[in-house]
Formats: C-alpha cells, structure tokens, sequence
C-alpha cells in the first residue's frame, strides 16, 4: 500500500473514530508514522482527504455489494446481509456508531459542502436494496422499503452506540428478518419472480 492510500486508511479510521473535526493533520501523519511535509505532499487540505476518504468508502461498498450479488442469487438472502451488517460491525458500532450515518450528521452540522458526496454510500444501499425488492416483485413499493430497511440499520446502529446491547442488536435483527418473512411471503409466485 502506497503513501497516498495509507494517508487515506488511516483519515478514514480516525474520522470514524474521533470525528472528523477534531482529527488533525498531524494526527494522521502520526498514525501514517509520516511527517507533515510528506502528508502535505499528498494532500493540500482537510477537505482533500475527506474527499478520498468518501471515495474509498464508496469504493468499498460497490465491492461489498457486488461480493454480497455474487454471493446469492437469491435477493432475500442478499437483504437479509444487509440487515446483518449490524451484526458483522457490532465492536465498531457500538463503539463509534454508523460510519456513514456519523459522517453525514457530523458534516451536516458543520453545513460541510461534502455532506452531499457522503450521502452518496447510503445512495448507494438505497439503490442497491430497492433493486432487490425490485427483482422480488415489488415494484412501486421497492423503494419504501428500502428506505424502510436502511431506516431499521439507521436505527439499531445509533440505539447500539448509545446503550452497547448487543441482545437488543440481535433482537431487533430477528424482528426486521421475521418482518421481511412476513413482507415477502406477502408476494405470491404470480407476483413475483423470484
């Protein structure tokens, strides 16, 4: 991994971490174990990494995406990952909450003209999870319950951060999983494709 990407790795921990506001130039150099001259080589400003760090999180979330659509045929299973993401980053959200939904708040209240580019991860899942209700049969209801399912993550994400439950975690899991039972038993096979 070059300079320039272990720069990036290392802002996109620590905006997660400590917040992006309060993460410094030389905190990143000192995290990248680089000095300032270096870091400033790469990156002229705060806003200039912010960006690349958007960038690598919407690169790492086409990937898991496509991992999870490569993974499954089936898009109910393909949902129900998503759903257990909170599950899989339990540690970091209880810890540090949603890396995407603590990003756009923080730079929603500094009015950060990036907070439009950061919404574009959840742009991302809405698509991606109306695209499966889509091939479900849904149809005009998709992107509902898209919104629905990224509401639940939303959610679950800011109650684990505040109260470090994991039991309601995965409560709360099972009772969106039995939800979406529910939901797709809702389609008959003439309904749906799938």
């Amino acid at each position: 991994m070059g300079t320039r990407d272990r720069i990036v790795d290392a802002a996109n921990r620590l905006f997660y971490e400590q917040g992006f506001e309060p993460t410094s130039f030389a905190t990143i150099a000192e995290a990248v174990g680089i000095s300032r001259g270096n870091f400033y080589y790469h990156f002229k400003t705060k806003d200039d990494i912010l960006d690349a760090v958007i960038e690598s999180r919407l690169a790492s979330t086409r990937e898991m995406l496509a991992e999870w659509a490569d993974g499954s045929a089936d898009p109910r299973e393909r949902v129900r990952r998503f759903v257990e993401i909170v599950i899989v980053n339990r540690a970091d959200i209880e810890n540090y909450g949603c890396p995407v939904g603590t990003l756009t708040n923080e730079l929603a209240k500094l009015d950060h003209p990036s907070r439009a580019h950061a919404v574009g991860v959840f742009a991302l899942f809405r698509t991606w999870l109306r695209e499966q209700f889509e091939e479900l049969g849904f149809d005009a209801e998709s992107d509902e319950l898209a919104m629905r399912v990224l509401a639940f993550s939303q959610g679950v994400a800011t109650l684990s951060n505040a109260f470090h439950d994991g039991d309601f975690v995965d409560r709360e899991v099972d009772r969106v999983n039995l939800w979406l039972t529910e939901v797709l038993a809702s389609r008959t096979p003439a309904d749906s494709a799938v």
